[in-house]
């Protein structure tokens, strides 16, 4: 039994990676859920147009985060506002008592708002847009979409390269004339093709079952997803190259998984968390993913007020490619250069 006990010790001694997720993932997650499982939000982004605009910013509370006023606007101009996602909250400071806007889709920040005007006696009464009823599936729906993309990209694709390595096949590939990049667009179509059609029919159920609504553009939402979905199923495949075995590809596609269901915004407010834990979530792709699917189909948000997130999400795709294509370039390498050696031979013969 010692012996056992030993040789299995050694085993997992050796195996550096499993240990690291033993060790390290558990403290990864007391951190993440300890310093960013908040639903509470301080503050929101408020916008005050109107011609009292200014008198009515200095009279709302400091929940209200009064990064611009609008003497020259109107009703109209704040509705837009918000639809383009420029910010939470927007006051509306006309003749008589000010009216309040909240945008349903920031559906944290939207709750504490009405929350917090609800206790003030004096305060008006929010009218909240894009989401009236303050309900979670239509938040929720859009999140989950890119969430089942993040599993089916990274997951499945991340074990591409793997099986063709463990299959022997690895060495067939070096010997073909195919440049990295074409192993890498051929690797990622299939899946791409696949896991465009349970987007499809994620969105449709949700639309169906959920009465989720579609206010935007499809074109737009149809951008937004050819983006994530080439950064997410790129990095399935830069998983899979630099790993020996299929169970070591699963482990570090777990490990890729869980900061971005966690520090996405997707379950957590970005707004809640600390700035040591909340610039991780902005580095991640499904961020932007969710940002763009709740813009579009909440909000009816135009393609031009999501430049930012789908240059996010281009910017990703791009590193994603060129790291994939260089670990590519390195296992093929070799067999590629003994190529002209061995053409040569014959010639010299």
């Amino acid at each position: 039994m010692w012996a056992m006990i030993v040789k299995e010790f050694r085993q997992l001694r050796r195996d550096k990676r499993t240990l690291a997720l033993m060790i390290v993932q558990p403290i990864v997650l007391l951190v993440v859920f300890g310093y960013a499982a908040s639903f509470d939000v301080d503050s929101a982004p408020t916008v005050v147009v109107g011609p009292q605009a200014e008198s009515v910013a200095d009279g709302l509370p400091e929940f209200f985060d009064v990064t611009e006023t609008r003497a020259g606007d109107g009703r109209a101009e704040a509705v837009d506002a918000l639809r383009r996602g420029e910010f939470a909250v927007a006051v509306v400071a006309e003749q008589g008592a000010p009216a309040v806007l909240l945008d349903g889709s920031d559906l944290f920040t939207a709750r504490s708002a009405v929350t917090l005007l609800s206790q003030a006696p004096d305060a008006p009464k929010p009218e909240v847009l894009f989401n009236p009823g303050l309900e979670t599936p239509p938040i929720m729906v859009p999140a989950l979409a890119g969430m089942i993309l993040v599993f089916i990209g990274t997951i499945v694709t991340s074990l591409g390269v793997v099986r063709e390595r463990q299959a022997g096949t690895m060495e067939q590939l070096a010997v073909m004339p195919l440049r990295p990049r074409d192993v890498f667009v051929g690797k990622i179509t299939p899946y791409f093709l696949v896991a465009a059609t349970d987007l499809i029919i994620v969105l449709l159920a949700g639309i169906w079952i959920f009465e989720v609504p579609f206010e935007g553009s499809f074109l737009t939402m149809g951008v937004g997803a050819l983006l994530f979905l080439f950064v997410t199923l790129g990095l399935g495949v830069l998983i899979s190259t630099v790993s020996e075995n299929q169970g070591q590809a699963i482990q570090l596609a777990l490990i890729s998984l869980l900061p971005q269901v966690l520090l996405s915004g997707m379950i957590f407010p970005l707004e809640a968390m600390p700035a040591s834990i909340g610039w991780i979530g902005y580095v991640l792709p499904l961020t932007y993913f969710i940002d763009i699917a709740r813009a579009v189909m909440v909000r009816g948000a135009p393609f031009d007020s999501l430049l930012f997130p789908l240059g996010m999400l281009a910017l990703l795709g791009v590193a994603v490619f060129f790291l994939a294509v260089l670990r590519f370039q390195r296992d093929l390498a070799p067999a590629g250069a003994a190529t002209p050696e061995r053409d040569a031979t014959p010639e010299a013969a």
